[in-house]
């Protein structure tokens, strides 16, 4: 599947939830795909990626930001405390703001740095314990933990548990934002960003549908 089937497929959901076209972004999973298969979607003109580790970020994306202009990185992956600040200098989004810690790190870099990335705050919406996530009854007072610290929280993020229904959890995450007043909701993958756009997703995150399958490294 090309990623122009996948762009027209999103500006029908769109237009299908009586929304803009423009207001679902396209994050193009990237994480263990060839070079050459993220080289091919930066040829065809796209420029927003994700990525799930800051190491193969790294190793990755200054070359192509180098040859290519605009690219708009999103981390989306686990973030440790340790890869903050490589974190913070790379992505222009994080979307797994997920705990006091990392809150804390990310505010200390931020004034150190002088800037930070936007950031999604990660809702464990399945309550899964494997699962990285605030939460669902904690949301809120993590989401006003987060603006104490002067973080810049554009919106919140989940990945719905493999078994359930999906449009479950991402109405739950939506009703989670527009209580705490976020417009941004990071939500929907290759298998249901549609259901996830008809819920209000700002931002999906679509990597097998674009790239084919992953390659292990």
């Amino acid at each position: 599947m090309t990623i122009e089937t996948i762009k027209d497929r999103i500006a029908k959901a769109a237009q299908a939830a009586n929304r803009a076209e423009d207001s679902v972004k396209l994050i193009a999973v990237s994480k263990v795909q060839p070079n050459e298969r993220v080289e091919a979607v930066l040829e065809a003109g796209h420029r927003c990626f994700g990525e799930n580790r800051v190491q193969e970020a790294a190793g990755k994306w200054p070359d192509f930001r180098e040859r290519f202009a605009g690219v708009d990185l999103h981390l989306i992956g686990p973030l440790q405390t340790n890869k903050a600040r490589q974190a913070m200098e790379l992505a222009q989004s994080i979307h797994t703001l997920d705990r006091p810690k990392l809150a804390k790190t990310l505010a200390r870099l931020a004034q150190e740095i002088g800037q930070c990335p936007e950031l999604f705050i990660q809702v464990n919406t399945g309550e899964e314990e494997q699962k990285a996530g605030v939460m669902p009854a904690q949301a809120d007072d993590f989401i006003a933990e987060c603006r104490a610290l002067d973080l810049p929280v554009a919106g919140l993020m989940c990945i719905p548990p493999v078994e359930e229904e999906p449009a479950l959890h991402f109405a739950l995450l939506a009703k989670i934002a527009a209580r705490n007043d976020l417009s941004g909701l990071s939500m929907g993958m290759s298998g249901d960003f549609e259901r996830a756009i008809a819920l209000g997703a700002t931002h999906v995150r679509v990597g097998s549908a674009i790239f084919g399958e992953r390659v292990p490294g």
